[in-house]
């Protein structure tokens, strides 16, 4: 009788800590941190830039890698490839392919939109999950320190005589170097249908191009050029938003001062794999949320002069929403 007292109170014991247990993980579930399938991330995570090497979604995603390593935010490594090819839409296409995997995730922003639409694609970023707006920045616009040209008046000037002159040069056709270049000409009351532009794949095959004289001027992200600007290699012209602030140093000119109603900022966004469940997502959320509140990714917010555009989950994709339906109205109102 003892030991079938004493067997019975082990059984009890038993199922009283696994009710303890069971408990605490149902508990644990509730962390942003914990996906489906376990706590976020159960292994490597992918993170793709569908551009090449030294553009601004390579460098955005760089350092988010080095911090969340950095930190510990997670407890795998954190992966950054390169896929290129047709304004991203290869990389978006790729990533459907890992529909419902919450380690499948993708830097994108404007320059992905213009280049959807311009190519008329047949992937769009509805066929993701969004996960969070990161930064926005003003685009630069510049020479070779060589160039005839001392200002942005100067190209506007030559380009109205005779817009075979000019060839500007930047990211991907359609995208936000494209589409503000364009938007230039047009509040500057030139013919837009002319422009000359030439793609480049990547910032460092764009920064190239523009000190060989490729191109007569070059367009991207202000951060892309800013070691050239500091070092002397190139001019700065002017920058596409209204508000003053240093470049390389020096007091940058903006369009708005130059005379041209231009107040243009490129952002860029993280989206992951289409299909992810609620819980996935939240996930995902939870460690940019980490990344989004340490000083060191602060740190780089301001060396890089990314200005922080911080939104997620429903917020994050009404707002891609938003920008998606604003970029198809300006491809109309340019000619695009």
């Amino acid at each position: 009788m003892g030991e079938l007292r004493r067997s019975a109170t082990r059984r009890c014991v038993t199922i009283a800590a696994g009710l303890v247990l069971s408990t605490a993980l149902a508990a644990c579930g509730q962390n942003a941190g914990e996906s489906a399938s376990g706590s976020y991330p159960t292994e490597t995570v992918k993170l793709m830039v569908p551009a090449a090497a030294g553009g601004g979604w390579d460098s955005t995603a760089r350092a988010m890698q080095q911090v969340i390593q950095k930190k510990n935010l997670v407890a795998h490594p954190v992966e950054v490839f390169n896929v290129t090819g047709g304004g991203g839409a290869t990389g978006l296409a790729q990533l459907q392919k890992d529909k419902g995997d919450p380690h499948a995730l993708m830097m994108t922003g404007l320059v992905m939109i213009g280049a959807l639409q311009r190519a008329k694609a047949p992937v769009s970023l509805k066929d993701t999950t969004p996960i969070a707006t990161l930064t926005a920045e003003a685009e630069a616009f510049v020479v070779p320190a060589n160039s005839k040209y001392k200002t942005i008046q100067d190209v506007v000037t030559a380009y109205k005589q005779d817009p075979t002159s000019v060839t500007f040069g930047g990211g991907t056709a359609g995208g936000s170097d494209h589409l503000v270049t364009a938007q230039l000409l047009k509040a500057a009351g030139a013919d837009t249908s002319k422009l000359k532009y030439v793609a480049y794949s990547g910032g460092g095959e764009a920064t190239a191009g523009i000190l060989s004289g490729d191109v007569a001027v070059g367009v991207s992200g202000v951060s892309e050029f800013e070691s050239q600007i500091k070092s002397g290699g190139m001019r700065l012209l002017a920058i596409s938003t209204a508000d003053a602030r240093e470049v390389g140093g020096r007091p940058a000119p903006t369009l708005k001062e130059a005379g041209y109603d231009v107040n243009f900022s490129n952002w860029r966004a993280l989206v992951a794999a289409p299909g992810l469940s609620d819980r996935d997502k939240q996930a995902v959320i939870g460690v940019i949320d980490s990344l989004h509140n340490t000083q060191e990714w602060k740190d780089l917010l301001a060396t890089n002069g990314w200005t922080d555009f911080y939104k997620t989950g429903d917020a994050a994709q009404q707002y891609i929403k938003d920008e998606t339906q604003r970029v198809e109205q300006l491809y109309k109102d340019l000619g695009l």
